[in-house]
């Protein structure tokens, strides 16, 4: 009878991590249709291009080095193995009160739902260079970052590994639930290293300090890119739970579903009503983006707090995002899709308040924690953006960025028959 609980519970937390990452996996689509949208036409191609290529080198740069870098072990499959089914029937068969404690699931699942988290914090890299970065450059960065930079702060976080032999953030009190430091804040300070050494899209700034506006080509793609995005949110913070095959995992999930979807709302709202205050319209991107940015601020403690609470941290995020794009802006920071503010600034937010609702947290965890994670991957970022544009240059030129990167990267068109390739 014993073992019948366990392979039933195994099954389900195998096939609940599975499912989770497929959704993660979704996600990928998500930011290819929100980046689409919101760069201008002639620059689609190349922006699709990249969603789907920094994917596949994640995948296969976790799998050679990533995987055992952050968890430990050796090259290739390192630790990818199913549970030693003998070993943990005996531990169960010892608790009184059946298996509680060690998530039990196939060791493939779990690399596979670290994996998509991987593709997902190199993919927030892809908007803020967008439309003037060569694509190899890009390419090539995205190894280094899939490869090495996230897996070394993984190890510090999710790992447990001493920063440097120095520090156990454990220990500081540090906590990310799902990955708002970890996942979104770094791939923010690694985009943020790209944007300063790339500069600004010829044009976005004027000379006497006015902003141009370069309105998104196609907002219904860039819509669609945020519902899939949401969705994608549920297995992103749900999937962290770790598995659901017992009564109290299964009310944590139904829990981290609940707020994770009430933060993007609030966020969303909170978006919605800043903008209309501050420009006097009812600005669809700030929407879109205060949606994102609640999601990323939930992400970092979605179990703990109450629904309400849940909504006031996402209105928050709401809020703070509108005010972090106008800034950027102000400071010709130009990131098109304002990934650096919804993904790093809402990030450190999220980090912030886990301990409002998490009594297990400190807050100077959290600061030391967020500091670690920036300055780790913002200063390995530079190094290696700055060795590639020293090498081959990060920025294409002037001329092929007043075509379009669509036809000096790729060679077509993404609306052939609607555009000339021209501005």
């Amino acid at each position: 009878m014993e073992s019948n609980v366990f392979q039933l519970q195994y099954a389900i937390d195998t096939f609940y991590f599975l499912v989770c990452g497929a959704l993660v996996m979704w996600m990928a689509a998500g930011f290819a249709m929100l980046e689409s949208g919101l760069v201008r036409a002639k620059n689609t191609t190349e922006i699709l291009t990249k969603n789907v290529a920094l994917f596949a080198i994640s995948c296969i740069m976790y799998l050679v080095c990533g995987y055992a870098i952050m968890y430990g072990g050796n090259v290739f499959l390192a630790g990818i193995a199913d549970v030693d089914v003998a070993s943990v029937l005996g531990d169960f068969a010892g608790r009184d009160g059946g298996f509680e404690g060690g998530s039990i699931y196939s060791g493939a699942s779990d690399f596979f739902f670290q994996v998509v988290f991987v593709a997902t914090a190199m993919s927030i890299v892809s908007g803020a260079v967008a439309e003037r970065m060569k694509l190899w450059a890009f390419l090539i960065f995205a190894v280094a970052m899939t490869g090495f930079i996230y897996p070394m702060e993984g190890a510090w976080t999710w790992g447990g590994a001493s920063v440097f032999g120095m520090y156990t953030l454990g220990d500081l009190g540090f906590s990310d639930f799902a990955g708002s430091g970890i996942v979104h804040m770094a791939g923010a300070a690694a985009a943020l290293a790209g944007v300063l050494l790339l500069g600004a899209r010829k044009g976005k700034y004027g000379p006497n300090g006015e902003i141009r506006a370069f309105p998104g080509a196609n907002l219904p793609l860039a819509t669609l890119g945020t519902f899939i995005l949401w969705m994608g949110w549920f297995g992103f913070n749900g999937g962290s739970v770790l598995k659901l095959g017992d009564i109290a995992s299964a009310n944590s999930v139904a829990m981290v579903f609940l707020n994770t979807n009430t933060a993007a709302a609030g966020g969303a709202v909170a978006a919605l009503i800043t903008a209309r205050l501050m420009f006097g319209k009812a600005d669809l991107t700030m929407l879109l983006n205060g949606a994102l940015a609640g999601l990323v601020v939930i992400t970092a403690e979605p179990s703990t707090p109450s629904a309400l609470t849940a909504t006031i941290f996402g209105a928050l995020g709401g809020v703070l995002v509108v005010l972090s794009i106008v800034a950027m802006d102000k400071m010709r920071i130009d990131d098109p899709v304002g990934a650096i503010s919804v993904h790093g600034v809402c990030g450190l937010l999220g980090l912030l308040l886990v301990p409002v609702t998490n009594g297990d947290v400190s807050f100077s965890g959290q600061i030391i924690g967020a500091i670690t994670i920036f300055v780790w991957v913002f200063v390995a970022s530079l190094i290696v953006w700055g060795i590639l544009k020293a090498v081959m240059g990060l920025r294409v030129t002037e001329e092929e960025e007043y075509e379009g990167v669509d036809l000096s990267e790729c060679g077509m068109e993404a609306y052939p028959e609607f555009v000339s390739g021209k501005p």
